[in-house]
C-alpha cells in the first residue's frame, strides 16, 4: 500500500464566524462549569479541550491554535477558581500541536477524530498534572484507569460533537 502525502495546496483549511469563534468556547466553558452541579457524572469531559481540538484541527494554524488554547484555558482557570495558568498552559500546549497535526493528517473521519481526542487528551493531564504538582505543588493523585476512561468518554463525546459542530465551518 503505498504512502500518499498531501500537499499545502490540498489541505482544506476553515475560518469560522465571529460569534461561533467566541461563542462555541464561552459556551462550552459555562457548561463544564455550571453542568456538573446538577450532573456530577459530567465531570468526566473537558468540553473547553474538545471545542479547542475541534478549532485548533479545522483552522490548521499553530498561531491560532496557541492562542486559542491559551485564552480558553485562563478562562477555564479563572472560573475553577484554582490558580491561574495550569489549564492555560496545559491547552497552549494542545492547541499548537493539534494545530500542527491537523497539517499533516486528515481529521475529517471519526476514527480519525477518535483517536486524536484520545492522544490530546492524554497529553492535556499529562501537561496538567504535570504543572499542578511540579510547579504549583498541588497534592493531585492520578489514576491512571479513571484517566484512561475519561480519554475514551471523551474521544467517543468528540466524535459526536464534531460531526455537530462541522456546520459551522466555512472554507478560505
Amino acid at each position: 500500500m503505498p504512502i500518499t502525502y498531501t500537499s499545502q495546496e490540498q489541505i482544506e483549511v476553515y475560518r469560522f464566524s465571529l460569534p461561533v469563534t467566541f461563542g462555541l468556547p464561552l459556551i462550552a466553558l459555562a457548561a463544564q462549569h455550571f453542568l456538573p452541579l446538577w450532573f456530577p457524572f459530567f465531570n468526566i469531559f473537558d468540553l473547553p479541550l474538545l471545542v479547542l481540538i475541534f478549532f485548533a484541527v479545522a483552522r490548521r494554524s499553530p498561531v491560532a491554535g496557541l492562542v486559542t488554547g491559551a485564552v480558553i484555558g485562563v478562562l477555564q482557570d479563572a472560573l475553577a477558581g484554582g490558580y491561574l495558568g495550569v489549564y492555560g498552559l496545559a491547552k497552549t500546549v494542545v492547541g499548537y500541536a493539534a494545530s500542527s497535526l491537523g497539517v499533516k493528517l486528515d481529521v475529517e473521519n471519526a476514527g480519525s477524530r477518535f483517536l486524536v481526542t484520545i492522544f490530546f487528551y492524554v497529553v492535556h493531564q499529562f501537561i496538567y498534572f504535570s504543572v499542578a504538582r511540579g510547579m504549583v505543588r498541588l497534592n493531585l493523585h492520578p489514576n491512571g484507569l479513571h484517566e484512561l476512561g475519561a480519554a475514551l468518554a471523551n474521544a467517543a463525546l468528540a466524535v459526536a460533537l464534531f460531526a455537530g459542530l462541522d456546520r459551522f465551518k466555512q472554507r478560505t
